[in-house]
C-alpha cells in the first residue's frame, strides 16, 4: 500500500482489527511503595470515590495513603506468586490464549485501568500498528460506573487526543448472557464435585458498592441479583448472595459477605463453599479476602469445612465463554 504513496507522505500501516481486554489493575509489587502508587491512582478516580475532591483528596493524601499501603501490601504478599500478581498473570494468559484462538485476524492486547500496561499506551500502540477497528472488552460481567464506566472514560479520553480515530466497539455487560451463566454453572459444578463434603450453604460474593450508587441509577446491584437468580435456577441451588470489600463509613450494599459468613456459622452451618462470579480472574479480593480471611473467620466462628471455588480465569470453560462473547462483538469485522 505504501508503495503508491508520495515519497513525502507519512507511512500508513496495513489495516487491522484490534481487541483490548481490560481489567482493574494491580500494584507492580507487594510492597508499600508500589501499593501506595496504585492506590493513589485508583482512589483518585472520581468514578470510584464520588466525594468532591476538595474534601476527599486531603483525606486520601493525609490519612489513607499513609496508613493503608502497608496493610494492603501485607495482604498482597499472601497471594503474590513467582509470576507476580494473580490478576495480572491471569489476564495476560487470557489475552495470550485469545490471540492464539483468533489468529492473525485480530491483534489482541490487554490493559489495566490502574497501573500497567495502561489503556492509553495500549490503544496508542494498536492504532500505530494499523488497528483502525478496535473492540474494547472490559472484563466485568456486571456493569458499574466504577468499573466498566471508568474503563470507557479512559478509552474515550485517549481517543480524544488522536487525530485519526479508529472505529470503536465495546463489550456490553454480560451478567445475564447464556454463555456466561453456562460457564459459571459448569465451573461451580466442577468445583463442588471436587469437595469431599456437601456444603450446607453456598455463598455468591460480589464486590460491594456504596448503596448510594444504586439510588443514583447504577444497574450493578440489579445485574448481580440477576446473575445469582439465573444461576440458582439453572443449578437448582439456593445461594446466599452477599457483597464484599466494604471501604469507608458510607452504607454499602447488603448483606455483607463477612456478616453472611458469621451468620451461617452461628446458624449451625458447619460446611460451606463460596465463589465470586463478578471477578473475571482471581485477585486479592478473592484469594486473600475470601479464600484466606473468609476461611479464618468461618472456622473461628465454629464452622468446620470451608472451600473457595476459583474464578473462570483462563480455564477452558472461561475461554470458551469469552470467545463466544467476543466473536459476537467482532462480527462483521473478521
Amino acid at each position: 500500500m505504501n508503495a503508491h504513496l508520495p515519497r513525502e507522505h507519512p507511512p500508513v500501516p496495513h489495516s487491522k482489527v484490534g481487541l483490548l481486554l481490560v481489567n482493574l489493575g494491580t500494584p507492580e509489587a507487594a510492597e508499600p511503595k508500589a501499593v501506595k502508587k496504585y492506590l493513589k491512582e485508583f482512589l483518585s478516580d472520581k468514578r470510584v470515590v464520588e466525594i468532591p475532591a476538595l474534601i476527599w483528596q486531603p483525606i486520601l493524601r493525609g490519612i489513607i495513603l499513609n496508613t493503608r499501603p502497608k496493610k494492603s501490601a501485607a495482604a498482597y504478599a499472601k497471594v503474590w506468586t513467582d509470576k507476580g500478581s494473580p490478576l495480572a498473570f491471569y489476564t495476560a494468559a487470557q489475552a495470550d490464549k485469545m490471540a492464539a484462538i483468533l489468529g492473525d485476524k485480530v491483534m489482541v492486547k490487554y490493559a489495566m485501568r490502574y497501573g500497567n500496561p495502561s489503556i492509553a499506551d495500549q490503544l496508542s500502540a494498536m492504532k500505530a500498528a494499523g488497528c483502525n477497528r478496535i473492540l474494547i472488552a472490559p472484563l466485568y460481567p456486571q456493569y458499574s460506573g466504577a468499573t466498566t464506566g471508568t474503563v470507557l472514560d479512559k478509552a474515550y479520553e485517549t481517543l480524544s487526543k488522536m487525530r485519526w480515530h479508529p472505529a470503536l466497539r465495546t463489550l456490553p455487560p454480560y451478567h445475564d448472557d447464556e454463555a456466561y451463566i453456562n460457564a459459571l454453572q459448569q465451573s461451580v459444578q466442577h468445583g463442588l464435585e471436587k469437595l469431599n463434603y456437601t456444603p450446607d450453604a453456598v455463598i455468591i460474593s460480589f464486590h460491594g458498592m456504596p448503596e448510594r450508587t444504586l439510588q443514583l441509577g447504577d444497574p450493578y446491584h440489579c445485574h448481580c441479583q440477576k446473575t445469582a437468580r439465573l444461576l440458582s435456577e439453572k443449578m437448582g441451588i439456593k445461594f446466599e448472595v452477599s457483597f464484599q470489600s466494604r471501604f469507608g463509613r458510607a452504607k454499602w450494599l447488603e448483606p455483607a459477605t463477612d456478616a453472611t459468613i458469621e451468620k451461617l456459622a452461628q446458624e449451625g452451618k458447619k460446611n460451606i463453599a463460596i465463589f465470586a462470579p463478578g471477578f473475571s480472574v482471581d485477585c486479592l479480593e478473592t484469594l486473600e479476602e475470601l479464600a484466606i480471611a473468609g476461611q479464618e473467620q468461618f472456622l473461628e466462628a465454629g464452622g468446620e469445612k470451608f472451600a473457595y471455588l476459583p474464578c473462570l480465569n483462563d480455564s477452558d470453560i472461561g475461554m470458551e465463554m469469552l470467545v463466544k462473547l467476543l466473536r459476537r462483538e467482532l462480527s462483521g469485522w473478521i
